[in-house]
């Protein structure tokens, strides 16, 4: 891709994150995901029914007898990092792009709604035999540099011994310590697919250590080829991981089978991150990911409301 071609590309990311997410995702510094902030901020009269018992001010309510809680402003000058798989498998694509295009939308939208606010913004991309640090910057020219990078980086080639995406995790768990919002964006598609739902997935102790720390959003990248496979007879497949070719003649139970199996894979990803207790965000490349994006937070977000108040109530 030349330069003036990467920029523009670039320039309309930035454009339809500003019109069609910022205004609708951030309010008072708030995020894609939905959480209290860290710091204390001011007392007030206590509501019944809303307010959690564990933010209790005693010092307030000692002093003027009226239970009061103390809310909590939200962290400011945050630092976000992405883990961005741009292994062989994300270079595929039957609808409206590629799995490895959605990848750079989804780090891009985050990134641009962060540096709105001032927030640092680093990401690790997992490419051929390596994970590249590109390190957490503030503004706009240090985000457009690295998105420069994901754009340009050649189409991923079969390495011997690829690095998996829990050796990617378990990077992104040990790149800095200091409490932010994470963000996994892959197809987490294993080398030796698992089709037991509830069998732990490789990642998946990795993706809870760092979910422990972090606020962390998962990003599943799927074409619709993956989940289904057309009536065309026979056909040649190659392994984009290996580099392996198979021919394969795509009778009714053949793509039958292979639905199923994509559907208990699938099943057992969202299963896995549920487990982890993180959120899970499906772009799907025959979708519009704005939409998506922006459904996902805003039903994140009810539900958090919902949580607080029946929260309020139990208590």
């Amino acid at each position: 891709m030349s330069a003036s071609t990467a920029e523009q590309a670039l320039r309309r990311l930035e454009l339809t994150v500003t019109r069609r997410l910022d205004g609708l995702l951030h309010g008072a510094h708030q995020g894609l995901l939905p959480g209290a902030g860290s710091e204390a901020g001011d007392s007030r009269v206590y509501v019944p029914g809303e307010d959690d018992v564990r933010r209790m001010d005693w010092n307030v309510t000692a002093r003027t007898t009226v239970p009061h809680v103390r809310d909590l402003i939200a962290d400011r000058e945050l630092e976000t990092w992405a883990l961005a798989d741009l292994s062989p498998s994300m270079d595929f694509g039957t609808a409206g792009t590629d799995k490895r295009d959605l990848v750079i939308s989804a780090v891009g939208a985050i990134g641009f709604l962060s540096s709105r606010l001032g927030d640092r913004f680093g990401a690790l991309v997992m490419h051929d035999e390596f994970i590249h640090r590109m390190p957490a910057r503030t503004g706009r020219p240090a985000l457009y540099g690295l998105l420069h990078s994901l754009m340009d980086a050649p189409r991923g080639a079969a390495v011997p011994d690829p690095p998996d995406l829990a050796e990617g995790i378990e990077v992104l768990a040990a790149t800095r310590r200091r409490r932010g919002m994470r963000l996994i964006v892959s197809d987490f598609l294993d080398a030796r697919p698992e089709l037991d739902p509830d069998a732990e997935r490789p990642w998946e102790r990795p993706v809870r250590r760092l979910a422990a720390r972090h606020q962390v959003l998962a990003v599943e990248v799927i074409d619709p080829r993956e989940l289904e496979l057309p009536d065309v007879g026979r056909v040649a497949f190659t392994d984009p991981e290996t580099g392996k070719v198979r021919e394969v003649h795509l009778t009714p139970k053949v793509r039958q089978a292979y639905a199923e199996a994509a559907e208990l894979q699938r099943e057992g990803t969202r299963r896995a991150l549920r487990r982890a207790g993180i959120a899970h965000l499906v772009l799907r490349t025959d979708r519009d990911w704005v939409f998506d994006v922006a459904q996902f937070v805003l039903r994140q977000r009810r539900m958090s409301h919902v949580a607080r108040r029946a929260h309020g109530k139990v208590t």
